[in-house]
């Protein structure tokens, strides 16, 4: 029986994230991240408890909560 001999793999290009430098942040007004926050955790259950979309769920909640700031203040 022959030994298996492992082929060498292509080589993996290391991907590098540029992040652009932000001098001023936007800073949130009292109480509006933990609103987002809150959002987000609500959309991750709703999902599944589902791990990789924790990007995904910050952005949908951020938008839930300008909207409901916007509707609020017509």
């Amino acid at each position: 029986m022959k030994p298996k001999v492992k082929k060498p793999s292509a080589p993996q290009s290391k991907a590098r994230v540029v992040r652009p430098s932000v001098t001023n942040p936007i800073e949130l007004p009292e109480g509006m991240r933990e609103r987002i926050n809150q959002k987000a955790f609500e959309l991750w259950r709703a999902r599944g408890y589902r791990e990789g979309y924790a990007l995904q769920d910050w952005l949908d909640a951020e938008a839930a909560v300008m909207e409901e700031i916007h509707e609020a203040r017509e």
